[in-house]
């Protein structure tokens, strides 16, 4: 028998019900923010909603990256797979169904259709996400980079040249199905998964893998099958957030998801602290409202944006929000104790 064999079957720790409770909190508050999102700013729910698309990526990214320690610079590329895919079955087969009322997406069928169009933007990154991954995640460190930086380069030639998707100018005429509850019951649903997965008994062979994957092989661990694991659920979640992206934008071009897009989704899992979920959740709420708090000074914004992050790097170099969240709430407790 294998040493891991013995780990799974050992006793598992009873779960808390903090997780489900959390999710279920999240689905209620994005139907309410739903409810109301007749009377909320345009603007600000605009920025309510790139926050969440943020977090699903950079969370989903933070599995690969800082769980399972595989740098990937191709999320950008898995996420033009999600939203084309999904934006395609929308823009070319809701017509048929529902007619004049397509594109309202307020109605029961609509909302399925949609759920729909987002698990196969889903799938079909998560394939994309095996196809790259089998092959290349033999590979490590800059090599595994430049993998992902190929693909996601080659994605997006590929999308220009296909006409029936817009080609070079884009996909117009998406209908406007992403609404605040998708937004948000798709973030918290990112998070759950990732929390349990992670750690889960199946989920310490991630951690293993990142810290040492010599160590990990010798144990009877597959390292390869971890990492293919976490780049295939990662690639799904990147795919479904660019569903809600293209459905939120309502038009999308391949130059949407360059080489650019994936450096800014790895930026905020490095500024949070690679492995830390609620510190890469801060920092995707900080970087999407950072560039808006300096839309007054547009001229200067990107060089003040590129300065604070530069002065952020070089003061907080294993994430600004890499903070251990247990000993700190543990030692809140014993001071309440002591007084």
């Amino acid at each position: 028998m294998k040493p891991h064999e013995h780990a799974a079957d050992a006793p598992r720790p009873a779960r808390k019900p903090g997780g489900p409770l959390a999710l279920g909190g999240a689905l209620i508050g994005g139907l309410c923010v739903s409810a109301f999102a007749g009377v909320i700013d345009p603007y600000l729910l605009d920025v309510l909603m790139s926050m969440g698309i943020a977090v699903t990526l950079a969370v989903s990214l933070n599995l690969v990256t800082g769980f399972t320690g595989q740098f990937s610079l191709g999320h950008a590329g898995f996420m033009s797979v999600g939203a084309y895919l999904s934006a395609g079955i929308t823009t070319r087969l809701a017509p048929h169904f529902f007619g004049a009322d397509s594109g309202s997406g307020a109605g029961l069928a609509q909302s399925g259709f949609f759920l729909l169009a987002l698990l196969l933007g889903g799938l079909g990154a998560a394939l994309a996400g095996l196809c790259v991954g089998g092959p290349s995640l033999r590979l490590k460190g800059d090599y595994l980079a430049l993998v992902t930086l190929g693909f996601g380069e080659i994605i997006r030639v590929v999308f220009q040249n296909i006409e029936p998707l817009g080609g070079a100018l884009g996909l117009n005429g998406i209908p406007p199905y992403t609404s605040p509850f998708w937004v948000l019951a798709w973030a918290a649903l990112t998070i759950f998964v990732v929390h349990c997965l992670v750690h889960s008994t199946y989920g310490r062979g991630f951690i293993a893998t990142h810290d040492d994957e010599i160590a990990a092989e010798a144990i009877g661990l597959s390292t390869t099958r971890y990492k293919i694991v976490a780049f295939v659920v990662g690639a799904f979640f990147a795919g479904v957030a660019g569903g809600l992206y293209a459905h939120f934008r309502l038009s999308i071009v391949p130059t949407g998801f360059d080489f650019s897009k994936s450096i800014e989704i790895v930026l905020i899992v490095i500024l949070g602290g690679m492995g830390n979920t609620i510190g890469v959740i801060l920092a995707a709420l900080l970087l999407t409202l950072l560039p808006e708090a300096l839309r007054p000074i547009a001229e200067y914004r990107m060089v003040l944006y590129s300065l604070l992050l530069i002065v952020l790097m070089v003061w907080r170099p294993r994430g600004l929000l890499n903070l251990d969240w247990a000993k700190l709430l543990q030692r809140r407790k014993t001071r309440t104790t002591l007084r």
